[in-house]
């Protein structure tokens, strides 16, 4: 890893919005999921978070749909889906270990549910600085962490970061996501104690 910057900022405790993985690529063609929307709408006229946080419950407790995904005992597979008014979803298994690292879904608001296994979900209680910085030291009492078993899940707002992680050493997990408006993009951090480093940015191009 590079050196940090001279000038570090520090991320103020903030609370983050109401607060799932992020999708790298679509694997196989997406079997259909309808939804039914609501009139209430949050960004452009778009699903609210509570509606996208009911679409993934309701298509996690869908074990046909669970169960039609391929699962791979060596690394993560997803499979897109139909989000209600235009969202982003995906169905996405992790085997045991499997963990997407530190990230964030940019402008996009979300949510998520497992269905099947238990994932765990370490978050940051603080918004981050959009653009112009790679290092940030974080304020202590900023990380959460919860467990999501099957039926469980939840709902985040924009410039959400966490990681999620299948720490089971022996059961794989599904869960069921969605993000609206659909990703514009993906940015990746590693992290050393209380030291945050931007290391990448990925595009829809990178995923789908």
């Amino acid at each position: 890893m590079s050196s940090p910057s001279p000038a570090v900022p520090t991320a103020a405790s903030v609370p983050s919005p109401a607060t799932a993985p992020s999708p790298v690529a679509a694997a196989a063609s997406a079997p259909a999921v309808s939804a039914r929307v609501g009139s209430a709408r949050a960004i452009s006229s778009g699903p609210t978070v509570a509606e996208l946080l009911d679409f993934v419950r309701r298509a996690a407790e869908d074990t046909a749909l669970i169960a039609s995904l391929p699962l791979d005992p060596e690394g993560r597979t997803w499979v897109r889906l139909d989000g209600p008014g235009g969202s982003e979803a995906w169905l996405i298994g992790w085997p045991p270990g499997a963990g997407t690292g530190w990230h964030d879904h940019a402008d996009s608001v979300g949510a998520f549910t497992t269905a099947s296994g238990t994932l765990k979900e370490h978050s940051l209680a603080v918004r981050l600085p959009t653009d112009g910085w790679k290092t940030l030291e974080l304020n202590e009492g900023v990380d959460r962490s919860r467990e999501l078993a099957a039926g469980q899940g939840r709902a985040f707002g924009q410039n959400h970061v966490h990681e999620v992680l299948n720490e089971s050493d022996s059961v794989h997990a599904v869960s069921v996501h969605a993000y609206y408006p659909p990703l514009p993009r993906i940015r990746r951090f590693s992290r050393t104690g209380a030291v945050l480093r931007l290391e990448q940015t990925e595009r829809p191009e990178d995923w789908q």
